[in-house]
């Protein structure tokens, strides 16, 4: 039998989602409980990695076991057990060919950016005083929608066949003294959406053109270097 979950974390704390050696990670604690409860060796699937230190509203993942589970009862034992930063928020039976990676149709990313202090979300956000060129931020980012090489944008040495990602959307929004980014795509490559927001930001402040990169993004070493010498790659 199948079952997809429905997980909701706060990444402060962990080494992003997927299992390493000598690391918390998500993907790890979840399934060290999940084979408590259960009494047997459980492997989850999650449909995207997240980094160290990134936050999911709703990240998905499927497992297998050999008889029907009690849904509702698992849910409400594991949330026992987990810390308080990961919640399991659904379970529910799905067909034994769904596959939460590959059948995900996009996913979704999130960054939000304060210009007053606010202790509640100094969590989550990045806090920044000054003023940003919000609407140059939003003409910079049409540049990303469509299907684009991002290997200038994603860290070295990553274990993917290629660096192709379809952008569906990308835009910048704003609510008094709250700024949000929001892009979704197939695809994200390891770091990919940091660097994009870090770019994103120097238009915003005026260090960069907004056409300073179209109309492709691929193969941008240099200016990832730059990047990163601005110590923009902040984690979020």
């Amino acid at each position: 039998m199948r079952y997809f979950l429905e997980i909701a974390y706060q990444g402060t704390h962990y080494h992003g989602w997927q299992v390493q050696q000598n690391a918390t990670t998500v993907q790890g604690v979840l399934q060290a409980k999940l084979s408590q409860l259960l009494r047997q060796d459980i492997k989850v699937v999650g449909s995207s990695r997240t980094d160290r230190g990134v936050h999911a509203r709703q990240q998905f993942a499927h497992l297998d076991v050999a008889v029907p589970i009690d849904s509702q009862q698992l849910l409400h034992r594991l949330n026992a057990v987990l810390p308080k930063d990961i919640a399991l928020v659904a379970i529910k039976p799905v067909k034994p060919t769904a596959h939460a990676r590959f059948d995900a149709s996009s996913r979704t990313y999130q960054y939000t950016i304060l210009q007053v202090r606010d202790p509640f979300q100094h969590a989550t956000s990045y806090l920044r005083y000054s003023a940003l060129d919000v609407v140059s931020m939003n003409r910079a980012a049409t540049h990303l929608c469509g299907q684009q090489d991002f290997q200038g944008f994603s860290k070295a040495h990553t274990d993917v066949a290629h660096n192709l990602c379809t952008v569906y959307e990308a835009f910048w929004t704003q609510q008094a003294a709250q700024l949000r980014f929001q892009i979704r795509a197939n695809r994200f490559l390891r770091g990919l959406v940091r660097f994009i927001v870090s770019h994103l930001l120097q238009v915003g402040k005026g260090l960069l053109s907004e056409a300073a990169l179209p109309p492709c993004w691929r193969q941008k070493r240099a200016v990832r270097q730059y990047l990163l010498s601005l110590h923009m790659a902040w984690p979020l």
